[in-house]
């Protein structure tokens, strides 16, 4: 996006209520609607002059002038673009916050069966490596403990759902 000037953004766009709009888009016919469009991945993109931007790096350069090289959602609705959703992170982070794929036998994050010992176990993998933080009877209790380690390790970025 370094080729494309805070200026030309703002001619381009407004960014009001959550959302950005074409101020003056190539096509004339959207201007003040809603930009951007469903990139078939969970993001939105505009595509200006041939190329194409995600929405949510137009929004955070528009509002805070940089453009770190990871941008986080939040609540991770990678289409809900609104400033207040959007944080700088680093890859790292931005996986600690990914959405959960329920999945898994045990249907909780960081938590799998080991038929051996007949319990589940909690594992946390930081900084690529993994962490062990036990084996329960009890499913609830283990993820419990799950829910711990990743508030311990990834702080604001722990998604438990």
């Amino acid at each position: 996006m370094n080729e494309l000037l805070l200026g030309q953004l703002n001619d381009l766009f407004e960014y009001k209520d959550k959302n950005l709009y074409w101020k003056n888009p190539p096509n004339k016919k959207n201007a003040g609607k809603v930009a951007g469009f469903d990139s078939g991945n969970g993001y939105k993109r505009v595509e200006i002059a041939g190329k194409q931007y995600f929405v949510h790096r137009i929004v955070f350069y528009m509002n805070y002038k940089y453009l770190p090289k990871t941008i986080d959602h939040i609540d991770g609705n990678g289409t809900n673009n609104a400033i207040e959703n959007l944080r700088e992170a680093t890859n790292s982070q931005n996986m600690m916050n990914s959405l959960f794929k329920k999945k898994t036998f045990s249907g909780c994050r960081n938590v799998s069966y080991n038929k051996a010992r007949q319990k589940w176990c909690v594992y946390i993998k930081v900084q690529n490596k993994p962490i062990f933080y036990g084996s329960y009877k009890d499913l609830e209790l283990a993820d419990l403990v799950a829910q711990e380690a990743r508030d311990l390790h990834f702080g604001q970025f722990a998604r438990h759902a």
